[in-house]
């Protein structure tokens, strides 16, 4: 089975040096490929790129500077896939030595799969407090309301037949294209399998005010999901629930001791006020 890698770049000469010496060094028996799949960079990232093609033999760039996000990048880069199988990553982690041939043996027993998370080697002890460490031993939950499991969209594998039977990530979702595109495989019968042993090392942000923003934008598009989603066996969400999240955030502000509890403090500030920002935008009560 040949496996393609799809990278979504955009202004990534900060990192994707560091995510591409990951992958010069990973073993798989069969072929593989990467696909840089440029959002319209404006930077080095490409050059940096250029520099690594004598390490990753069967590595290439392609233009997905037409559309803007990580949806249409990530589309694009699938539609120049000649791999019978799709890995996603992002410019900014960095897989762990053995995810690759972990998650191809996984796609030879399944269609759809996800892998591990550590959110420990790229990130300081007060970051990790922000988001604190999903996918460590299997799929995320979704529980506001309870639904199905799903995964980030970096640890994602895929059969390309059934990317394209599903038409691809919906590039309407800036944020949730990963959730969304879960969701819908599962819906339509294909279950996601978690892979233990193919591990990605997460970055999580490192400044405060992108904490904050991310927790505001992810939340914002949770509306969006709710909405899009209520129809389909999602549970409704009652306004109780809501004052009750709001309470526990006043009471955690009160217990702030070190710069890990502001994190923590300021994305889940950010998630409460992107509730009630979706809510009005997406014309639905879902604080």
């Amino acid at each position: 089975m040949k496996l393609s890698i799809i990278i979504a770049c955009y202004n990534g000469e900060k990192f994707i040096g560091r995510q591409l010496d990951s992958l010069a060094n990973q073993k798989y028996k069969g072929p593989w490929e990467v696909i840089i799949s440029d959002n319209g960079s404006t930077d080095n990232s490409l050059d940096i790129v250029r520099a690594y093609m004598d390490r990753i033999p069967e590595l290439r760039i392609i233009d997905s500077s037409d559309g803007r996000g990580r949806a249409y990048a990530r589309n694009i880069g699938a539609e120049a896939a000649s791999g019978d199988a799709i890995l996603f990553l992002d410019q900014d982690d960095e897989v762990a030595q053995g995810w690759l041939a972990a998650m191809g043996e996984a796609l030879l027993r399944h269609d759809f799969v996800a892998c591990r998370i550590d959110a420990e080697k790229l990130n300081e002890p007060w970051m990790q407090k922000s988001r604190g460490y999903p996918q460590k031993d299997g799929l995320q939950e979704y529980k506001y309301p309870p639904f199905l499991p799903h995964a980030m969209g970096c640890t994602l594998g895929i059969r390309k037949t059934l990317h394209e039977a599903v038409g691809g990530l919906d590039e309407t979702y800036s944020t949730l294209d990963d959730t969304d595109y879960c969701w819908r495989i599962q819906l339509a019968g294909t279950r996601l399998n978690f892979v233990p042993n193919a591990v990605l090392h997460y970055r999580y942000r490192s400044r405060l005010k992108d904490i904050f923003r991310q927790g505001l934008e992810y939340s914002e598009e949770n509306v969006k999901i709710y909405k899009n989603y209520l129809h389909l066996g999602m549970p409704k969400l009652e306004w109780k629930a809501g004052v009750n999240k709001w309470r526990l955030l006043v009471k955690l502000s009160f217990k702030i001791r070190d710069k890990g509890d502001m994190a923590k403090c300021l994305f889940l500030l950010g998630w409460r006020l992107g509730r009630v920002r979706g809510s009005v935008k997406y014309r639905i009560c879902a604080f």
